[in-house]
């Protein structure tokens, strides 16, 4: 790791999620825009950013109103070709998954059943959305854009700001270690 400056890849929801808003500002313009404030002021810390994920957090701001200082977060591509991930890391994705689509499997068959029984579609369809969601995604990797956090961050030895339970998970099995909005604060300042 650079000894000079710790290397740090930052997610979106370092700057949308709610928790983090709290922290760099009420909307994720404004958090952007201060986060970037503060980085220009210190020299301690060097900030990346995978294009998918710069795509992905222009869809939450106006990129006309984006500080000039966005520069000070590179936008690097990971080296998908370059960086080795070890097998086994791919079968215990592939057995999660599998258990994941079970546990959502059942959750659709409760549901079923509910609406057998009430007559309440709606209701229950707008219900069963939510929950499958959460048996089927929640604490997991489930987008290119994370995939590419993970490798950048391995390739880099860098840190890993989130605050996605997945990614936490996933970049424990790489090494990566994971950093906090609260602590990013905390490293800058």
């Amino acid at each position: 790791m650079d000894k000079e400056r710790m290397k740090v890849v930052l997610d979106t929801n370092i700057f949308v999620n709610p928790d983090s808003r709290r922290i760099w500002g009420e909307t994720p313009q404004q958090a952007l825009n201060n986060f970037l404030e503060l980085l220009s002021k210190k020299n301690n810390i060097k900030c990346f950013m995978p294009p998918s994920i710069y795509e992905e957090l222009t869809k939450f701001i106006d990129t006309q109103a984006i500080s000039s200082k966005i520069i000070l977060i590179e936008r690097k591509p990971p080296s998908k070709y370059e960086i080795n991930i070890p097998s086994l890391l791919f079968y215990e994705f592939v057995e999660k998954m599998r258990n994941r689509i079970n546990k959502g499997l059942r959750v659709g068959e409760k549901y079923v059943r509910k609406a057998l029984l009430s007559g309440k579609e709606e209701e229950l369809i707008k219900s069963l959305r939510e929950e499958y969601r959460l048996a089927l995604r929640e604490g997991i990797i489930d987008s290119k854009e994370d995939v590419d956090l993970l490798i950048l961050a391995k390739e880099l030895s860098a840190y890993l700001a989130t605050s996605d339970n997945g990614l936490i998970f996933w970049a424990d099995k790489l090494g990566i270690s994971c950093i906090s909005t609260q602590e990013i604060k905390t490293i800058i300042e």
